[in-house]
């Protein structure tokens, strides 16, 4: 019998390491993310530059990150795909480093560069900025987390952050 619980032990962690390899099979819940109460996303026009001969726009989202499980984490990256109106407008492609420790939330800006070279499709996003002072986000994407000693799971693709931003002048 003593020989017995030390198998099962071992058993059990290389059961566990296996679990990291394939997605920690529910062990590491993904981090939540959610606007932030009082906090409203900003969008700010950018003129024509040498670099952006048509302009662009910067994003500031301030978003609520949450870690549900009993032990800290670090949000290590964040990458996706940022729509403005339905229409994509940027890739998001970014390390973030984010430590946060069990049951804890914190409140981070996520700034987005929009170049509208690149977006020939946001019509309606630039007529609703014109109009109304207000365009429909949301980001979409996956999220690795750096969970040691469980490894780094990614989570996604899902939809992170949605909201409307007031246009900044």
């Amino acid at each position: 019998m003593r020989r017995v619980l030390p198998m099962m032990a071992l058993v059990g962690a290389l059961g566990l390491n296996g679990c990291a390899a394939l997605g920690l099979g529910g062990v590491v819940q993904p981090p939540r993310f959610s606007v932030a109460d009082g906090r409203e996303a900003e969008l700010r026009l950018v003129p024509p530059t040498a670099g952006q001969p048509l302009g662009g726009a910067q994003l500031r989202i301030w978003a609520r990150v949450e870690n549900p499980n009993s032990f800290g984490l670090t949000l290590a990256a964040l990458r996706g795909n940022l729509f403005l109106e339905s229409a994509q407008a940027a890739d998001v492609d970014f390390p973030l480093g984010l430590p946060l420790a069990g049951g804890a939330d914190q409140v981070v800006p996520i700034d987005l560069n929009i170049s509208f070279a690149d977006v020939p499709g946001l019509v309606d996003a630039a007529q609703r900025i014109l109009l109304q002072n207000r365009v429909a986000y949301r980001l979409d994407g996956t999220v690795t987390v750096d969970a040691a000693p469980f490894g780094q799971p990614a989570f996604g693709p899902s939809t992170w952050l949605q909201g409307e931003s007031r246009v900044v002048r």
